[in-house]
């Protein structure tokens, strides 16, 4: 196969860590950096509306110390967009967003949410930002994302990652994925995915013709808390490199 899928990694959770004391430490610039000497291609963050973790703070310092590009995931609203707008990073993603959630329960809904997102994208048509939609892999909500004109979906792979935990059924979730890339690859959009991604069940997604970028946070800020955040993303790196041959 012979493809490079670019690796995101996800530092939310070090602000989350630091958050729980209200400490300047674990400096999230600090994990920005050996992110980006460790290989990673990208560094993703979600500014969540209550800010629990990653702050607009945190969001400007970390700009200003990487080269690499900056992913924001944000909420469908008009605050999150003028956010954007405000701080430029190189993409967006829009995702559901639910006040109570521990993390992302699944995709947005790109049918319900249309005029709404119709009507953001028009705020943002000026600028070089690109935007990207966190969805479920469902074909109406690539023909829905296509009709936007939103050229870029990330596959919510929690279902997969859940199934493939249990070892039940997760070989379904897997063709789900499969189909759904093939099928927005016919409507000219690249796909991503992310979510509940660890060393054990990457392989798979990563290895999947037109995959193009795997985001992953919380196991590597997990298993970085045995063996270290560069030797994490390297090993993660190593791992889908070898897939994606």
């Amino acid at each position: 196969m012979n493809k490079h899928v670019r690796l995101g990694v996800n530092i939310d959770h070090v602000a989350t860590l630091r958050n729980a004391r209200g400490e300047k430490y674990p400096e999230i610039i600090k994990a920005a950096k050996i992110v980006e000497n460790s290989g990673a291609d990208l560094i993703t963050v979600h500014v969540r509306e209550d800010r629990r973790h990653i702050n607009e703070n945190d969001l400007g310092d970390i700009l200003k110390v990487i080269q690499i590009p900056l992913n924001l995931e944000i909420a469908a609203n008009s605050e999150m967009v003028s956010i954007a707008m405000n701080y430029k990073p190189n993409s967006i993603c829009f995702v559901p967003e639910k006040r109570q959630e521990i993390t992302t329960e699944g995709g947005l809904d790109v049918v319900r949410n249309y005029d709404k997102l119709k009507s953001l994208l028009e705020t943002l048509k000026d600028t070089d930002i690109k935007v990207a939609v966190f969805i479920d892999p469902v074909k109406n909500q690539l023909i829905a994302t296509q009709k936007l004109g939103i050229n870029t979906v990330e596959f919510h792979t929690g279902s997969y990652a859940n199934a493939f935990a249990n070892q039940k059924n997760f070989e379904q979730e897997l063709i789900k994925i499969k189909e759904s890339t093939f099928f927005a690859k016919s409507l000219g959009l690249n796909c991503h995915a992310g979510h509940g991604l660890t060393y054990e069940n990457v392989s798979l997604i990563a290895s999947i013709e037109g995959i193009k970028e795997l985001n992953i946070g919380h196991f590597i800020i997990a298993d970085a808390v045995y063996i270290g955040l560069e030797n994490s993303i390297i090993k993660m790196r190593n791992i889908i490199s070898e897939a994606a041959k």
